[in-house]
């Protein structure tokens, strides 16, 4: 990187920082999520500077920012809470994520005659969820922590899983994959890359009881998150599962076994910081590399995509997740019947964000009608930003109110 473009990079930066700090001077006293405040941003910006040159790159977004965003989430899961929603978690970031993917691409293809090769590589960058915005919500208002830990696990999950899904689906249009190899390829990935995040976070919890240095440990969590998906990503496996797995491990078993309590603190406000550091950055890069003009060519397909995402959103929560909770109520240990407003606030919060960006400026150029992909996966993201990232506080609010006490088998 030439002396020019590491300046460029600096002014970008710090004015991205100011961007983001004045968005939330602004909106702070209202009910504007901060991320959809910042996409709006970045939507305003690209409409009014359409000369503005900035090459958003997805080694940006899942090298530079999603390692740090994960790893945060992950260091502060609850892995009891965690441990009792498994079974939905696994269901909605394996299954569900393959149910949305093929659900997307037949409606494309049933709706526009798009090639159904073509509608899967759509249904895979579409597939995972990034509720960031509904994350800080829940945080907000209180939600029970079962359903804050199965929205928040499966989305921590389910990145890896739709990245696998859209490797295949690229490959798909040179080479023949079939359905046992889509199967093979994600249970050897997710196995691997759980296997090198337990490897690094057990080495990293070890080392960090060694030291007393609190900014020696926070240095080593640093290397622990951006190093184990590198380490994987070396691998060609999952850098975002081994990292997720890794920071589970330190954030629990590390704090365990001896992380002292001030590096503890230490580490909780430095990620926490970033994670809002980083969410900023994400989410405005979001706004910006959706350009609102290309859009509306692309209205049609996007309505089919848009429809197909909804009804395979629901077909996993409410005919995956939902058979699986009425099978363990009617077979397993007695629990409390789920209220089906968990379900439904379940269902609203699959929002996309910064992982199918990424995955869609990813593709790459060879890919036929790779204009009309990206403007498809585009449209859909800033759907469920808007639309759902503002209706899902009241339906929150309507629902979770009503028995906060409720102790679903989620």
């Amino acid at each position: 990187m030439g002396e020019d473009a590491l300046l460029t990079g600096i002014r970008l930066f710090v004015i991205f920082l100011t961007v983001a700090a004045a968005v939330g001077l602004v909106i702070r006293r209202t009910a504007i999520p901060f991320t959809l405040a910042l996409v709006a941003v970045g939507l305003v910006a690209s409409l009014l500077l359409p000369d503005l040159q900035l090459e958003v790159t997805p080694e940006l977004v899942l090298v530079v920012l999603l390692p740090g965003l994960v790893f945060e989430a992950a260091i502060h899961i609850d892995l009891t809470a965690l441990r009792r929603s498994a079974g939905s978690v696994a269901l909605l970031a394996g299954p569900g994520v393959i149910v949305v993917a093929v659900v997307v691409a037949a409606a494309l293809f049933l709706g526009t005659g798009l090639p159904l090769e073509l509608g899967f590589i759509v249904g895979a960058m579409v597939a995972a969820t990034d509720p960031a915005a509904v994350i800080a919500t829940f945080r907000r208002l209180g939600v029970p922590h079962r359903l804050a830990a199965t929205v928040e696990g499966e989305s921590l999950f389910n990145d890896g899983t739709g990245l696998v899904l859209f490797a295949l689906a690229v490959s798909a249009i040179t080479t023949t994959v079939t359905a046992q190899d889509v199967l093979a390829t994600l249970v050897v990935t997710i196995a691997v890359s759980m296997a090198i995040g337990l490897g690094v976070g057990f080495l990293a919890s070890h080392v960090l009881a060694t030291v007393e240095d609190h900014l020696l440990e926070l240095m080593i969590s640093v290397s622990a998150a951006y190093g184990t998906y590198l380490l994987a990503d070396a691998f060609h496996e999952s850098g975002i599962i081994a990292t997720v797995i890794a920071g589970i491990v330190i954030g629990n078993y590390g704090r365990r076994i001896g992380i002292s309590r001030r590096a503890a603190e230490a580490m909780d406000t430095v990620w926490e910081f970033v994670a809002f550091l980083l969410t900023a950055l994400v989410f405005m890069i979001v706004g910006l590399s959706i350009s609102l003009p290309s859009l509306t060519d692309a209205l049609p397909w996007i309505a089919f995509a848009l429809v197909g995402a909804l009804v395979g959103r629901a077909i996993a929560v409410y005919g995956l997740m939902g058979g699986f909770l009425w099978l363990r109520q009617r077979f397993g240990p007695a629990d409390r019947e789920p209220h089906r407003g968990w379900l439904h606030v379940l269902n609203w919060s699959g929002l996309r964000g910064a992982v199918a960006v990424a995955m869609a400026l990813s593709l790459p150029m060879n890919v036929p009608q790779r204009g009309l992909l990206l403007e498809i996966t585009f449209g859909v993201v800033l759907f469920t930003l808007i639309v759902q990232g503002m209706t899902i506080e009241p339906l929150v609010r309507r629902w979770l109110r009503r028995d906060e006490t409720a102790a679903p088998g989620l």
